[in-house]
């Protein structure tokens, strides 16, 4: 018995020796990869008086917010950053007080921001929600450096057919 315990105590010897020394080697060089060059902590932005850009094609979007990102057309889009510069996480805050994070160490797409809400949404029935449409998001520096405003309408863009047959009915009434 005295040999298996020599032989543990020169395996646990081995294995402690071996844990001491690389994993902060390995610590320090998984940190700095991580993080892409060029993408901000929001609270090092705010310190240093940097301001935010919100790309405006979020406006443009017409998403449903209990619809999956996924199902939009401009997959191009989905891929831009979410502001300027990009940040790795920012609070985007509804009107309402519902708070959700979007997270990208390699900087915030409009995909991410768009998955974070839909998070919170998917289980939604379309009558459930007052104001279903993404119109976009507000950058107040004001209320809060850290968050985007989440800014809602009841319906996207109307479809082509629809708008204009709702039209020429209020005319033949009207004539």
């Amino acid at each position: 018995m005295s040999a298996e315990t020599a032989d543990l105590t020169k395996v646990d010897s081995a294995i402690s020796g071996l844990s001491s020394s690389p994993p902060e080697e390995r610590k320090g060089h998984r940190r700095a990869s991580s993080s892409a060059a060029g993408v901000y902590n929001i609270n090092d932005l705010e310190k240093e008086g940097k301001e935010l850009q919100i790309a405006k094609e979020t406006q443009k979007l017409n998403w449903k917010l209990n619809t999956s990102p996924a199902t939009l057309d401009d997959k191009e889009t989905l891929k831009k950053f979410l502001t300027t510069p990009p940040v790795k996480k920012i609070d985007l805050h509804f009107p309402l007080g519902l708070e959700v994070t979007a997270r990208n160490l390699k900087g915030v797409t409009i995909k991410d921001a768009l998955d974070a809400i839909h998070k919170q949404f998917k289980k939604k029935a379309d009558d459930e929600l007052e104001l279903p449409v993404l119109a976009g998001f507000e950058w107040d520096k004001e209320e809060s450096w850290t968050r985007l405003i989440v800014h809602q309408k009841k319906e996207g863009a109307p479809s082509s057919g629809g708008g204009k047959k709702k039209d020429k009915k209020k005319e033949t009434y009207d004539e």
